[in-house]
């Protein structure tokens, strides 16, 4: 017979002794989590885990909502993240971002015992905040030859790589830094990522113009394809090299990110179904690729009139 589970709270772990454990085992590529949970360590702290509910959680993200956002503003001359006060509210979608790490480090307390048996996630009774679906910005075909043109002539000789890689493969901005010239395939053209924002694996074909760049830079299997140049062993902070290259292509209203939607945008526009268009872009999920479904009504008309058009 198993052993009753006690519920004294001094034998549970605190929530910071449950984020400090979460972290030594996270292999996810979630550069946010560390930031929001420590967030979430701030509000909890020392208090043990399991005497947190969903009323605990439903107040602080009430808080949360009220605060004055922060906006991060590259790194200090010693390589800390740095965060500016910005107006406005906090975007439902980044609350919604707070809840699901807190959500996911309790799940994962759950999964691990770290937590009584039949103990439950006091995030579960937490309705999440309404997205809108935004604007998608994506490149013109002036913008795209403009940045193009703007990054070959960056004072970081391998911003136009990035760039090119953003939009052709419509990688995330952490996998692109992350990759290594261990995952670049040259022989058939292909980079490796070994692990996505998603917890899976992805492979990116590359195209000509992206493999005749590669070859300029080509190093040693396990250096970072965008190394720092004082700091190779981490990833190359381009943020000010971008900003020069926008203002000089005069392109406004316009993120890193961008570039991703740039790619799916296009995929869409030249009749890459909705399917493929995920594929492409590694969603798990087809309701985030419905956002470039208006799109694709051209490919649709000429499907619909392919198929059916002569039925009378």
């Amino acid at each position: 017979m198993n052993a009753p589970v006690s519920l004294d709270l001094k034998v549970w772990p605190t929530f910071t002794e449950l984020v400090s454990d979460y972290f030594a085992q996270y292999a996810g590529r979630d550069t946010s989590r560390p930031h929001r949970l420590a967030w979430w360590v701030g509000k909890f702290g020392a208090r043990p885990a399991i005497s947190i509910t969903d009323d605990d959680v439903f107040i602080a993200m009430e808080e949360l909502a009220a605060q004055v956002p922060r906006r991060y503003a590259g790194h200090d001359a010693d390589g800390n993240k740095v965060f500016r006060a910005q107006a406005g509210k906090r975007a439902p979608a980044t609350l919604n971002r707070y809840l699901v790490a807190l959500a996911a480090l309790f799940s994962w307390a759950i999964k691990r015992r770290r937590v009584p048996k039949h103990w439950e996630n006091p995030c579960k009774g937490i309705e999440k905040n309404a997205e809108s679906a935004g604007v998608v910005r994506f490149l013109s075909d002036d913008e795209r030859a403009r940045i193009l043109v703007a990054c070959k002539e960056s004072r970081w000789n391998r911003l136009y790589l990035l760039v090119l890689l953003a939009i052709t493969t419509g990688a995330r901005r952490g996998e692109l830094l992350s990759l290594r010239w261990a995952d670049i395939d040259i022989g058939r053209a292909r980079a490796h990522i070994c692990t996505t924002k998603n917890g899976e694996p992805k492979v990116l074909p590359l195209v000509p113009a992206v493999m005749e760049e590669l070859q300029r830079f080509k190093c040693a299997p396990s250096a970072l394809v965008f190394c720092s140049r004082l700091r190779p062993k981490s990833a190359f902070h381009f943020e000010s090299s971008w900003k020069t290259a926008l203002k000089t292509a005069k392109i406004q209203k316009f993120r890193f990110h961008d570039l991703r939607h740039t790619c799916a945008s296009y995929l869409a526009q030249n009749g890459a179904s909705l399917l493929e268009i995920a594929d492409v872009m590694g969603h798990k999920q087809l309701a985030m690729t419905k956002r470039y479904a208006h799109l694709t009504v051209g490919s649709k008309a000429s499907l619909v009139n392919r198929v059916l058009g002569d039925i009378r």
